[in-house]
């Protein structure tokens, strides 16, 4: 059986990761779109017809369940391409973990981009979820554009941006980007000691095997990894291997330049 990820980027590698550690021998098809990327400021039709295509292109190549480990892709696309593959290929989506971190923490900030920062997906999740926790957003300027970059000095800045911007007293952050996992080390490293960090790829990949195995179908596979970037066969790109969860999942360094 064949699990199909889609996102723009490298935010799919958490949760991919989390897919081969639970499931070793699972068969992975990973949709990137270079072309396209990043999806957050782009209109929300072209972002519904990119996501549908995409899934599409992964029914067609033998996917049996389609995950969307991007929070754009989720909140803009998640209902469309059900509609697109029909009930019987399993479509997860992404919800950043609100829920549990305003149940464990008294005062919590969400990480998340610009866009989403400012959405009103997010103002309803915090509405329906805070419940007597005090719940901020943060939005992380350029980390999502440095992760997908390899850019270790951006992505250190825009975390410490994060961090100052943070209310004192929080207690748990939320990564409200699928792309921040990749760098949770660092985001540790930035923050006063003892505060949690709740993020849902472990989640996802859970309910991801959960729908796969409900389907009573072999789930034996050959742990192969294919990419398709905008459509077209090749691989992750080299600043993947920036991060354990592309090293994981087979992303390779960039070559060294010969003198």
């Amino acid at each position: 059986m064949i699990v199909a990820l889609i996102d723009s980027g490298l935010g799919m590698l958490p949760t991919g990761a989390w897919l081969r550690k639970l499931r070793p021998d699972i068969d992975l098809l990973l949709q990137t779109d270079p072309d396209g990327a990043p999806w957050g400021p782009k209109p929300e039709q072209w972002v519904i017809d990119r996501v549908v295509d995409t899934a599409r292109t992964s029914v067609r190549e033998g996917a049996e369940v389609i995950v969307l480990p991007c929070n754009t892709a989720s909140v803009i696309a998640l209902e469309h391409v059900r509609a697109e593959v029909g009930p019987g290929v399993p479509v997860i989506g992404t919800v950043p973990a609100i829920k549990p971190a305003a149940a464990a923490c008294r005062k919590v900030a969400v990480w998340a981009t610009a866009a989403t920062t400012a959405s009103a997906y997010q103002a309803d999740l915090i509405a329906r979820f805070a419940g007597e926790a005090d719940v901020t957003g943060v939005a992380c300027h350029g980390l999502a554009d440095s992760i997908d970059r390899g850019d270790l000095p951006a992505i250190t800045e825009a975390i410490a941006s994060a961090a100052d911007r943070t209310p004192p007293g929080t207690e748990g952050i939320v990564l409200g980007c699928t792309h921040y996992p990749l760098v949770i080390d660092a985001i540790l490293a930035a923050l006063p000691p003892g505060i949690r960090i709740f993020d849902s790829a472990e989640a996802v990949a859970a309910q991801t095997l959960r729908r796969m195995d409900a389907l009573a179908r072999p789930t034996t596979g050959t742990a192969t990894t294919r990419v398709l970037n905008s459509h077209r066969p090749g691989h992750l790109p080299t600043a993947a291997a920036t991060f354990d969860s592309g090293r994981r999942l087979g992303a390779l360094p960039a070559e060294p330049v010969s003198p």
